[in-house]
Protein backbone atom coordinates (compact mmCIF):
# COMPACT_ATOMS: atom_id res chain seq x y z
CA UNK A 1 0.00 0.00 0.00
CA UNK A 2 1.21 3.22 -1.16
CA UNK A 3 2.01 6.16 1.56
CA UNK A 4 -0.63 8.41 -0.15
CA UNK A 5 -3.52 5.33 0.31
CA UNK A 6 -2.42 5.05 3.48
CA UNK A 7 -2.08 8.72 4.66
CA UNK A 8 -5.82 8.73 3.74
CA UNK A 9 -7.52 5.95 5.51
CA UNK A 10 -5.66 7.15 8.21
CA UNK A 11 -7.77 10.74 7.87
CA UNK A 12 -10.68 9.61 7.06
CA UNK A 13 -10.22 6.80 9.93
CA UNK A 14 -9.56 9.66 12.24
CA UNK A 15 -12.59 11.89 10.87
CA UNK A 16 -14.79 8.75 11.81
CA UNK A 17 -13.61 8.78 14.85
CA UNK A 18 -14.56 12.71 15.77
CA UNK A 19 -17.66 13.49 13.82
CA UNK A 20 -19.17 14.34 16.88
CA UNK A 21 -18.17 16.98 19.65
CA UNK A 22 -18.77 16.88 23.40
CA UNK A 23 -18.62 19.05 26.48
CA UNK A 24 -18.00 18.59 29.86
CA UNK A 25 -18.90 21.37 33.19
CA UNK A 26 -19.45 20.64 36.69
CA UNK A 27 -20.54 22.77 39.76
CA UNK A 28 -20.37 22.42 43.32
CA UNK A 29 -23.95 21.73 44.85
CA UNK A 30 -23.20 21.30 48.19
CA UNK A 31 -25.39 23.13 50.27
CA UNK A 32 -23.60 26.17 52.42
CA UNK A 33 -25.26 25.68 55.93
CA UNK A 34 -26.85 23.16 57.67
CA UNK A 35 -29.84 21.37 56.52
CA UNK A 36 -32.39 18.81 56.59
CA UNK A 37 -31.03 15.56 55.10
CA UNK A 38 -32.98 12.97 52.86
CA UNK A 39 -33.55 9.15 52.79
CA UNK A 40 -33.75 8.14 56.03
CA UNK A 41 -36.87 8.58 58.49
CA UNK A 42 -34.89 7.73 61.58
CA UNK A 43 -32.83 11.09 61.75
CA UNK A 44 -33.95 14.04 63.88
CA UNK A 45 -31.93 16.38 63.28
CA UNK A 46 -30.03 19.11 60.10
CA UNK A 47 -26.59 17.77 58.87
CA UNK A 48 -23.48 18.14 60.62
CA UNK A 49 -20.38 19.05 58.24
CA UNK A 50 -19.79 17.77 54.98
CA UNK A 51 -17.83 14.80 54.76
CA UNK A 52 -16.94 15.84 50.81
CA UNK A 53 -18.55 18.07 47.60
CA UNK A 54 -21.87 16.77 46.28
CA UNK A 55 -21.17 17.86 42.46
CA UNK A 56 -23.82 18.72 39.57
CA UNK A 57 -21.84 17.07 36.21
CA UNK A 58 -22.38 17.77 32.69
CA UNK A 59 -21.29 15.61 29.83
CA UNK A 60 -23.12 17.56 26.34
CA UNK A 61 -22.95 15.49 22.78
CA UNK A 62 -23.09 17.07 19.69
CA UNK A 63 -23.16 14.71 16.35
CA UNK A 64 -22.43 15.85 12.54
CA UNK A 65 -25.90 16.84 12.31
CA UNK A 66 -26.42 18.86 14.58
CA UNK A 67 -28.36 16.92 17.35
CA UNK A 68 -27.84 17.04 20.96
CA UNK A 69 -27.75 15.64 24.07
CA UNK A 70 -26.39 16.79 27.66
CA UNK A 71 -26.76 14.11 30.40
CA UNK A 72 -26.78 15.43 34.11
CA UNK A 73 -25.33 13.80 36.90
CA UNK A 74 -26.36 14.83 40.48
CA UNK A 75 -24.66 13.81 43.95
CA UNK A 76 -28.35 13.91 45.30
CA UNK A 77 -31.18 11.69 47.14
CA UNK A 78 -33.56 12.45 43.51
CA UNK A 79 -34.99 15.04 41.74
CA UNK A 80 -38.62 16.56 42.21
CA UNK A 81 -40.75 17.05 38.99
CA UNK A 82 -41.13 20.45 39.91
CA UNK A 83 -37.01 20.82 39.89
CA UNK A 84 -36.86 18.58 36.82
CA UNK A 85 -39.32 20.71 34.53
CA UNK A 86 -38.08 23.88 35.45
CA UNK A 87 -34.68 22.81 34.55
CA UNK A 88 -35.94 21.93 31.46
CA UNK A 89 -38.03 24.91 30.59
CA UNK A 90 -35.21 27.16 31.22
CA UNK A 91 -33.09 24.75 29.34
CA UNK A 92 -35.21 24.56 26.43
CA UNK A 93 -35.70 28.89 26.22
CA UNK A 94 -31.41 29.08 27.02
CA UNK A 95 -29.89 26.74 24.85
CA UNK A 96 -32.94 25.04 22.64
CA UNK A 97 -33.10 21.27 23.87
CA UNK A 98 -35.56 20.04 23.79
CA UNK A 99 -37.23 17.83 26.56
CA UNK A 100 -35.65 14.17 24.98
CA UNK A 101 -32.40 15.62 24.91
CA UNK A 102 -31.71 16.65 28.29
CA UNK A 103 -31.11 13.68 31.18
CA UNK A 104 -31.39 14.19 34.60
CA UNK A 105 -29.70 11.12 37.03
CA UNK A 106 -29.31 11.31 40.47
CA UNK A 107 -27.00 9.25 42.57
CA UNK A 108 -29.47 8.68 45.69
CA UNK A 109 -26.86 9.33 47.80
CA UNK A 110 -28.85 8.97 51.43
CA UNK A 111 -26.66 11.99 52.65
CA UNK A 112 -27.58 15.04 50.79
CA UNK A 113 -30.25 17.41 51.65
CA UNK A 114 -33.66 17.00 51.00
CA UNK A 115 -35.06 18.58 47.67
CA UNK A 116 -38.35 20.05 47.90
CA UNK A 117 -41.61 18.02 47.45
CA UNK A 118 -38.86 14.93 47.60
CA UNK A 119 -39.37 12.96 50.86
CA UNK A 120 -40.66 15.94 52.75
CA UNK A 121 -42.29 13.98 54.89
CA UNK A 122 -39.50 13.20 56.97
CA UNK A 123 -39.45 16.85 58.01
CA UNK A 124 -42.53 17.11 58.88
CA UNK A 125 -42.93 14.40 61.30
CA UNK A 126 -39.60 15.03 62.93
CA UNK A 127 -39.23 18.64 62.98
CA UNK A 128 -40.55 20.55 65.79
CA UNK A 129 -43.67 23.04 64.55
CA UNK A 130 -41.50 25.92 65.91
CA UNK A 131 -38.40 25.53 63.95
CA UNK A 132 -39.83 24.14 60.90
CA UNK A 133 -40.53 27.69 58.91
CA UNK A 134 -36.53 28.33 59.78
CA UNK A 135 -35.70 24.77 58.36
CA UNK A 136 -38.03 24.67 55.39
CA UNK A 137 -36.76 27.45 53.98
CA UNK A 138 -33.35 26.40 54.18
CA UNK A 139 -34.31 23.83 51.46
CA UNK A 140 -37.05 25.80 49.69
CA UNK A 141 -33.34 28.20 49.34
CA UNK A 142 -31.31 25.30 48.22
CA UNK A 143 -33.92 24.03 45.79
CA UNK A 144 -34.11 26.96 44.30
CA UNK A 145 -30.41 27.39 44.26
CA UNK A 146 -29.78 24.10 42.62
CA UNK A 147 -32.56 24.65 39.71
CA UNK A 148 -29.90 28.03 38.68
CA UNK A 149 -26.80 25.87 39.24
CA UNK A 150 -28.46 23.02 36.86
CA UNK A 151 -29.32 25.02 34.12
CA UNK A 152 -25.83 27.16 34.36
CA UNK A 153 -23.67 23.26 34.47
CA UNK A 154 -26.00 22.61 30.96
CA UNK A 155 -24.65 25.97 29.59
CA UNK A 156 -21.29 25.35 30.17
CA UNK A 157 -21.08 21.98 29.00
CA UNK A 158 -22.94 23.55 25.56
CA UNK A 159 -20.18 26.04 25.61
CA UNK A 160 -17.63 23.53 25.81
CA UNK A 161 -18.29 21.31 22.73
CA UNK A 162 -15.24 20.40 21.13
CA UNK A 163 -14.24 17.42 18.96
CA UNK A 164 -14.13 14.17 20.50
CA UNK A 165 -13.71 10.69 20.48
CA UNK A 166 -16.41 8.05 22.22
CA UNK A 167 -16.02 4.78 23.49
CA UNK A 168 -17.65 2.11 25.30
CA UNK A 169 -17.10 -0.76 27.85
CA UNK A 170 -18.26 -2.79 30.76
CA UNK A 171 -16.45 -4.04 33.89
CA UNK A 172 -17.84 -5.62 36.88
CA UNK A 173 -18.32 -4.75 40.66
CA UNK A 174 -19.70 -6.82 43.36
CA UNK A 175 -20.42 -5.32 46.49
CA UNK A 176 -24.00 -4.77 45.54
CA UNK A 177 -26.38 -7.41 46.99
CA UNK A 178 -30.33 -7.73 46.80
CA UNK A 179 -31.94 -6.77 49.89
CA UNK A 180 -35.28 -8.23 49.81
CA UNK A 181 -34.64 -10.92 52.54
CA UNK A 182 -37.46 -13.46 52.64
CA UNK A 183 -38.76 -13.91 56.16
CA UNK A 184 -41.32 -16.19 58.04
CA UNK A 185 -43.09 -12.80 58.26
CA UNK A 186 -42.86 -11.89 54.20
CA UNK A 187 -40.21 -10.07 52.86
CA UNK A 188 -37.82 -7.30 54.92
CA UNK A 189 -35.04 -5.41 54.40
CA UNK A 190 -31.86 -7.26 54.71
CA UNK A 191 -29.05 -9.29 53.07
CA UNK A 192 -30.73 -12.02 50.45
CA UNK A 193 -27.35 -13.22 48.50
CA UNK A 194 -29.65 -15.79 46.37
CA UNK A 195 -31.67 -12.27 45.32
CA UNK A 196 -31.22 -10.93 41.69
CA UNK A 197 -28.14 -8.41 40.90
CA UNK A 198 -26.61 -7.10 38.07
CA UNK A 199 -22.81 -6.19 39.06
CA UNK A 200 -22.64 -4.50 35.21
CA UNK A 201 -20.13 -1.38 35.72
CA UNK A 202 -20.66 0.38 31.83
CA UNK A 203 -18.13 3.42 30.76
CA UNK A 204 -18.58 5.55 28.10
CA UNK A 205 -15.07 7.05 27.35
CA UNK A 206 -14.75 10.56 26.21
CA UNK A 207 -11.34 12.05 25.11
CA UNK A 208 -10.10 14.72 22.86
CA UNK A 209 -8.93 13.34 19.25
CA UNK A 210 -5.04 13.19 20.43
CA UNK A 211 -6.45 10.53 22.81
CA UNK A 212 -6.61 12.74 26.03
CA UNK A 213 -9.17 11.66 28.60
CA UNK A 214 -11.82 14.04 29.25
CA UNK A 215 -14.62 12.40 30.87
CA UNK A 216 -15.64 9.20 32.02
CA UNK A 217 -19.46 8.06 32.88
CA UNK A 218 -19.97 5.01 34.82
CA UNK A 219 -22.88 3.30 35.95
CA UNK A 220 -23.63 0.76 38.48
CA UNK A 221 -26.89 -0.30 39.92
CA UNK A 222 -27.10 -0.05 43.90
CA UNK A 223 -28.19 2.23 46.64
CA UNK A 224 -25.65 4.74 47.92
CA UNK A 225 -26.59 3.75 51.73
CA UNK A 226 -23.16 3.08 52.92
CA UNK A 227 -23.92 5.86 55.27
CA UNK A 228 -26.43 7.09 57.66
CA UNK A 229 -25.12 9.96 59.56
CA UNK A 230 -25.45 13.44 59.99
CA UNK A 231 -22.23 14.27 57.38
CA UNK A 232 -22.57 15.57 53.59
CA UNK A 233 -21.69 13.25 51.05
CA UNK A 234 -21.79 11.13 48.01
CA UNK A 235 -21.27 7.97 49.58
CA UNK A 236 -19.44 5.11 47.77
CA UNK A 237 -20.45 7.10 44.10
CA UNK A 238 -19.03 10.18 45.75
CA UNK A 239 -15.85 8.32 46.58
CA UNK A 240 -15.82 6.48 43.42
CA UNK A 241 -15.74 9.71 41.54
CA UNK A 242 -12.90 11.12 43.81
CA UNK A 243 -10.70 7.84 43.22
CA UNK A 244 -11.27 8.24 39.76
CA UNK A 245 -10.04 12.08 39.38
CA UNK A 246 -7.32 11.62 41.58
CA UNK A 247 -6.10 8.58 39.30
CA UNK A 248 -6.94 10.52 36.14
CA UNK A 249 -5.81 14.14 36.85
CA UNK A 250 -7.99 16.10 34.13
CA UNK A 251 -10.53 14.40 33.76
CA UNK A 252 -14.72 14.39 35.26
CA UNK A 253 -15.94 11.35 36.77
CA UNK A 254 -19.59 11.19 36.57
CA UNK A 255 -21.80 8.72 38.07
CA UNK A 256 -24.82 6.83 36.72
CA UNK A 257 -27.36 5.35 38.91
CA UNK A 258 -28.75 2.71 37.37
CA UNK A 259 -31.57 0.21 38.32
CA UNK A 260 -30.80 -0.20 42.48
CA UNK A 261 -33.99 -0.39 43.75
CA UNK A 262 -33.77 -3.48 45.56
CA UNK A 263 -29.61 -3.16 45.65
CA UNK A 264 -27.98 -2.08 48.99
CA UNK A 265 -24.02 -2.05 49.58
CA UNK A 266 -22.66 -4.75 51.46
CA UNK A 267 -21.13 -4.44 54.24
CA UNK A 268 -22.18 -0.77 55.53
CA UNK A 269 -22.53 1.83 58.08
CA UNK A 270 -18.61 2.84 58.34
CA UNK A 271 -16.75 5.81 56.52
CA UNK A 272 -13.67 3.54 55.55
CA UNK A 273 -16.67 1.01 53.96
CA UNK A 274 -18.28 3.75 51.57
CA UNK A 275 -14.36 4.49 50.42
CA UNK A 276 -13.73 0.96 50.01
CA UNK A 277 -16.48 0.19 47.78
CA UNK A 278 -15.87 3.62 45.89
CA UNK A 279 -12.44 1.68 45.57
CA UNK A 280 -13.84 -0.80 44.22
CA UNK A 281 -16.15 0.34 41.28
CA UNK A 282 -12.87 2.96 40.37
CA UNK A 283 -11.24 -0.09 39.56
CA UNK A 284 -13.49 -1.61 37.92
CA UNK A 285 -13.44 1.44 35.96
CA UNK A 286 -9.82 2.17 35.95
CA UNK A 287 -9.96 -1.87 33.97
CA UNK A 288 -12.35 -1.14 31.58
CA UNK A 289 -10.79 2.17 30.32
CA UNK A 290 -7.43 -0.11 30.17
CA UNK A 291 -8.43 -2.67 27.89
CA UNK A 292 -9.76 -2.75 24.22
CA UNK A 293 -13.27 -0.74 24.29
CA UNK A 294 -15.91 -0.05 21.15
CA UNK A 295 -15.27 3.16 19.30
CA UNK A 296 -18.79 4.58 19.37
CA UNK A 297 -19.54 7.00 16.07
CA UNK A 298 -22.80 8.78 16.68
CA UNK A 299 -25.71 9.93 15.18
CA UNK A 300 -27.84 11.18 18.36
CA UNK A 301 -31.52 9.84 18.34
CA UNK A 302 -33.29 10.56 21.54
CA UNK A 303 -37.01 9.72 23.02
CA UNK A 304 -38.85 10.78 25.87
CA UNK A 305 -42.65 10.12 27.77
CA UNK A 306 -44.67 10.35 30.35
CA UNK A 307 -46.28 6.64 31.50
CA UNK A 308 -49.47 6.62 33.32
CA UNK A 309 -49.27 3.66 35.99
CA UNK A 310 -52.35 2.70 37.67
CA UNK A 311 -52.42 2.36 41.27
CA UNK A 312 -54.42 0.25 43.83
CA UNK A 313 -58.17 2.19 44.21
CA UNK A 314 -58.74 1.69 47.84
CA UNK A 315 -61.97 3.33 49.99
CA UNK A 316 -61.91 6.80 51.58
CA UNK A 317 -62.64 4.78 54.54
CA UNK A 318 -58.90 3.59 54.58
CA UNK A 319 -57.74 6.50 54.96
CA UNK A 320 -60.26 7.81 57.27
CA UNK A 321 -59.63 5.05 59.96
CA UNK A 322 -55.71 5.62 59.29
CA UNK A 323 -55.39 9.45 60.53
CA UNK A 324 -56.38 7.87 63.87
CA UNK A 325 -53.16 5.94 63.58
CA UNK A 326 -50.31 6.30 66.37
CA UNK A 327 -47.71 6.03 63.32
CA UNK A 328 -47.01 9.30 62.01
CA UNK A 329 -46.11 8.97 58.89
CA UNK A 330 -49.36 6.56 58.32
CA UNK A 331 -51.02 9.62 59.97
CA UNK A 332 -49.64 12.11 57.50
CA UNK A 333 -50.11 10.19 54.41
CA UNK A 334 -54.04 9.66 55.29
CA UNK A 335 -54.10 13.22 55.90
CA UNK A 336 -52.19 14.05 52.04
CA UNK A 337 -54.72 11.25 50.61
CA UNK A 338 -57.78 12.84 52.52
CA UNK A 339 -56.95 16.74 51.65
CA UNK A 340 -56.58 15.47 47.70
CA UNK A 341 -60.07 13.38 47.64
CA UNK A 342 -61.63 16.54 49.17
CA UNK A 343 -60.26 18.42 46.41
CA UNK A 344 -61.03 16.90 43.95
CA UNK A 345 -57.39 16.37 42.75
CA UNK A 346 -56.32 13.07 40.95
CA UNK A 347 -54.23 10.24 43.36
CA UNK A 348 -54.62 6.92 41.54
CA UNK A 349 -52.35 7.29 38.62
CA UNK A 350 -48.20 8.62 38.37
CA UNK A 351 -46.53 9.79 35.49
CA UNK A 352 -43.28 7.74 35.54
CA UNK A 353 -40.71 9.60 32.87
CA UNK A 354 -39.14 7.30 30.45
CA UNK A 355 -36.85 8.30 27.98
CA UNK A 356 -34.55 6.43 25.36
CA UNK A 357 -30.93 7.40 23.65
CA UNK A 358 -29.18 5.74 20.74
CA UNK A 359 -25.49 6.95 20.26
CA UNK A 360 -24.87 5.44 16.57
CA UNK A 361 -25.06 1.87 16.03
CA UNK A 362 -22.85 0.08 19.21
CA UNK A 363 -24.56 2.24 22.40
CA UNK A 364 -28.46 2.71 23.85
CA UNK A 365 -29.86 4.11 26.97
CA UNK A 366 -33.25 3.30 28.34
CA UNK A 367 -33.81 5.93 31.91
CA UNK A 368 -36.85 5.66 33.79
CA UNK A 369 -37.81 7.51 36.88
CA UNK A 370 -38.17 6.65 40.61
CA UNK A 371 -36.48 3.87 42.16
CA UNK A 372 -36.52 1.05 39.46
CA UNK A 373 -35.76 -2.43 40.97
CA UNK A 374 -33.22 -4.36 39.18
CA UNK A 375 -35.77 -6.65 37.38
CA UNK A 376 -36.06 -4.43 34.57
CA UNK A 377 -32.34 -3.82 33.85
CA UNK A 378 -31.70 -7.46 33.11
CA UNK A 379 -35.42 -8.08 31.26
CA UNK A 380 -34.17 -5.49 29.11
CA UNK A 381 -30.38 -6.26 28.49
CA UNK A 382 -31.98 -10.27 28.01
CA UNK A 383 -34.64 -8.78 25.17
CA UNK A 384 -32.03 -6.42 23.49
CA UNK A 385 -28.79 -8.46 23.55
CA UNK A 386 -26.63 -7.01 20.66
CA UNK A 387 -27.74 -3.19 21.45
CA UNK A 388 -25.35 -2.69 24.42
CA UNK A 389 -27.48 -1.44 26.29
CA UNK A 390 -27.48 0.95 29.85
CA UNK A 391 -31.03 0.59 31.99
CA UNK A 392 -31.24 3.39 34.40
CA UNK A 393 -33.49 4.27 37.36
CA UNK A 394 -33.63 7.40 39.42
CA UNK A 395 -33.88 9.78 36.00
CA UNK A 396 -35.65 12.72 35.86
CA UNK A 397 -37.54 12.17 39.09
CA UNK A 398 -37.33 9.97 41.82
CA UNK A 399 -41.11 9.81 43.04
CA UNK A 400 -41.41 6.37 44.55
CA UNK A 401 -40.36 2.90 43.97
CA UNK A 402 -40.83 1.12 40.80
CA UNK A 403 -41.78 -2.71 41.54
CA UNK A 404 -41.82 -4.82 39.17
CA UNK A 405 -44.56 -7.52 38.50
CA UNK A 406 -42.76 -10.37 40.84
CA UNK A 407 -41.86 -7.93 43.55
CA UNK A 408 -45.15 -6.68 43.45
CA UNK A 409 -46.60 -10.18 44.32
CA UNK A 410 -43.94 -11.04 47.11
CA UNK A 411 -44.63 -7.45 48.93
CA UNK A 412 -42.49 -5.48 51.40
CA UNK A 413 -40.70 -2.22 51.35
CA UNK A 414 -39.77 -1.49 47.36
CA UNK A 415 -43.84 -3.42 46.55
CA UNK A 416 -46.02 -1.39 48.95
CA UNK A 417 -44.94 -0.14 52.35
CA UNK A 418 -42.84 2.50 50.53
CA UNK A 419 -45.88 4.45 48.98
CA UNK A 420 -46.32 5.63 52.48
CA UNK A 421 -43.51 7.81 52.68
CA UNK A 422 -43.73 9.26 49.50
CA UNK A 423 -47.21 10.17 50.16
CA UNK A 424 -49.24 8.06 47.65
CA UNK A 425 -52.36 5.85 48.68
CA UNK A 426 -51.22 2.62 47.71
CA UNK A 427 -49.52 0.43 45.67
CA UNK A 428 -49.48 -0.24 41.95
CA UNK A 429 -51.56 -2.42 39.81
CA UNK A 430 -50.29 -5.76 38.77
CA UNK A 431 -49.61 -4.30 35.34
CA UNK A 432 -47.14 -1.84 36.36
CA UNK A 433 -44.43 -4.24 34.78
CA UNK A 434 -45.56 -4.73 31.29
CA UNK A 435 -46.82 -1.14 31.13
CA UNK A 436 -43.31 0.44 31.59
CA UNK A 437 -41.73 -2.41 29.73
CA UNK A 438 -44.42 -1.37 26.54
CA UNK A 439 -43.12 1.72 26.84
CA UNK A 440 -39.14 0.93 26.67
CA UNK A 441 -40.08 -1.05 23.81
CA UNK A 442 -41.78 2.24 22.25
CA UNK A 443 -39.41 4.38 22.73
CA UNK A 444 -36.58 2.63 22.04
CA UNK A 445 -37.82 1.48 18.77
CA UNK A 446 -38.56 5.65 17.89
CA UNK A 447 -34.73 5.87 18.20
CA UNK A 448 -33.88 2.93 15.87
CA UNK A 449 -32.95 0.19 18.82
CA UNK A 450 -34.75 -2.91 17.32
CA UNK A 451 -35.10 -6.42 18.77
CA UNK A 452 -36.62 -9.91 17.45
CA UNK A 453 -37.04 -11.01 21.29
CA UNK A 454 -38.93 -7.48 22.26
CA UNK A 455 -42.73 -7.42 21.43
CA UNK A 456 -44.24 -4.07 19.34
Amino acid sequence: MNGTILTLLMLSAVSGATDFKAGVARKVITPTESIWMAGYASRTRPSEGVLHDLWAKALAFEDAHGQRLVIVTTDLIGLSRDVSDEVAARVKEKYGLDRRQLMLNSSHTHSGPVIRNNLEVVFDVNVNPADRPRLRQRFIDYRNQLVDHLVEVVGAALADLSPATLAVGHGSAAFAVNRRKPTAQGVSIGVNPDGPVDHDVPVLKIASPDGKLRAVLFGYACHNTTLNGYQINGDYAGFAQLELEKNLPGTTAMFFMLCGGDQNPNPRRKVELAAQHGKTLADAVQRVLAGELTLVHPAIRTAYENVKLNLTHQERSVFEQEVKSSDPYRKHRAETVLAALDAGRPIWQIAIPVQAVALGDHVAMIALGGEVVIDYSLRLKREYPDANLIVAGYTNEVMCYIPSRRVLREGGYEASDNMMYYGYPGPFTENVEETLIDACHRLLDEVGVKTENAKH
